[in-house]
């Protein structure tokens, strides 16, 4: 029999959507808030991005740098951080069997906050096939092998990808003394800003080909190269040692649907309100589980949200969640939208994802046949980069009028 412990609230994941939430429920008093995280270090992905780009303007931090002050910040609110603890299924409703280094527990919790994350997919998941070299990497595997461990990872590689997260994997390979032979994508260009792709074309000299996929890995022992095909048919072999499959990101689900909670058939994550609360009462989630995958900034500001909530179903002060809330979905060329239900209550801004560009974006959010609200963004629509919707319409969501739905046009 394993040892059954109590705390108030349960938060599984260390990463900045996690340590947030913590850091805030144990501010406001919560006597009993508990961190689990499987690493054996806590801060989440942050902790090995050594490039910038975190913290704010006025103080700018690298990766390490802001997943440090942020397990800092949970400690010192009293929150306990334990790490090298798995999470494996659920012993009750509110309540976890976990294994860690003193065997396993069962903990329940008055609430419990799913913070899991989301991972890319690697080689295998997308189907490529060729043989099975080393030298093949996701963009984790790449920054914890080269900014965690300081490993060698070869000479010259290929980077699957054009996002934001690809020129960081970029800048990564750059880092260990390799060349970066290419970069590709199957879309039709480059899914960052404008200045950081022509910063890598210009200032690096690195080759960005579009509508262009890997259709073959090459070499035994070690990679030798890569078999790309454009989109007109024409087929070429890229020499490179190493190769990196950036983005495809899908939610760390794992506990959600062992637990039955309903999940979105677009972020493949928990289903949520603008609280973000699941299906399961007393069960919240946050960050990338819901929408792989968002800055660190996003997933705590999330964190820090729905700490509130938490707060008042600790409280018994919150209404039931589907008496209260409709659903929420998107019509193509959107992929999805999270939160995913809505009620006239909420506050928590929309982040969506779009699968091809428009250049003079407009927003239209309906219910029925009545228009709740209408915007044209200020930026270009592009895949792979977060849309935002403001939730300044919820208030026009009548609970008994049916779902709400969004689409996105160009005029």
């Amino acid at each position: 029999m394993s040892a059954v412990r109590q705390v108030d609230v349960l938060v599984v994941g260390a990463g900045p959507a996690g340590l947030a939430t913590a850091a805030r429920l144990a501010a406001a008093g919560v006597a009993r808030v508990e961190v689990l995280d499987r690493e054996r270090q806590a801060g989440g992905v942050p902790r090995h991005c050594a490039h910038g780009g975190y913290g704010t303007w006025s103080h700018p931090l690298t990766g390490p740098a802001y997943a440090r002050l942020l397990v800092t910040a949970a400690e010192r609110a009293g929150a306990a951080v334990r790490t090298g603890v798995t999470a494996l299924d659920w012993a009750g409703p509110l309540a976890l069997h976990t294994v860690g280094p003193s065997g396993p527990e069962t903990t329940e919790a008055r609430a419990v906050v799913l913070a899991t994350g989301a991972r890319e997919r690697p080689r295998p998941a997308r189907l490529v096939p060729g043989t099975r070299p080393s030298g093949v990497y996701t963009t984790g595997e790449l920054q914890q092998a080269v900014h965690l461990f300081g490993q060698r990872i070869g000479e010259r590689a290929v980077v699957v990808g054009a996002e934001d997260i690809s020129y960081r994997a970029a800048a990564t390979v750059r880092a260990a003394g390799a060349e970066v032979v290419a970069m590709l994508t199957d879309l039709p260009g480059p899914q960052t800003a404008p200045a950081r792709a022509a910063d890598a074309r210009l200032r690096y000299g690195i080759p960005l080909l579009t509508d262009t996929t890997v259709t073959e890995l090459l070499g035994h022992g070690r990679l030798s190269g890569v078999r790309v095909r454009h989109r007109d048919g024409r087929t070429a072999v890229l020499p490179c040692d190493t190769v990196v499959f950036t983005g495809d990101f899908v939610p760390d689900h794992e506990l959600a649907r062992r637990g039955g909670l309903t999940l979105d058939t677009g972020t493949r994550g928990p289903v949520v309100d603008g609280s973000l609360r699941t299906s399961r009462p007393g069960v919240f989630a946050v960050g990338s589980v819901l929408h792989p995958v968002e800055s660190a900034a996003t997933a705590a500001r999330e964190g820090a949200h729905a700490a509130g909530a938490v707060l008042d179903a600790l409280a018994g002060t919150q209404r039931p969640q589907r008496l209260y809330s409709v659903g929420l979905s998107v019509d193509p060329p959107l992929r999805w939208i999270a939160p995913n239900r809505v009620a006239p209550a909420d506050r928590l801004p929309y982040v969506l994802r779009t699968t091809v560009p428009l250049t003079r974006p407009i927003l239209h959010v309906t219910q029925g046949d009545r228009t709740l609200h209408r915007a044209r963004l200020l930026t270009e629509a592009t895949p792979n980069r977060t849309l935002t919707l403001t939730a300044r319409w919820t208030h026009r969501v009548d609970p008994e009028a049916g779902p709400v739905r969004v689409r996105l046009t160009d005029r």
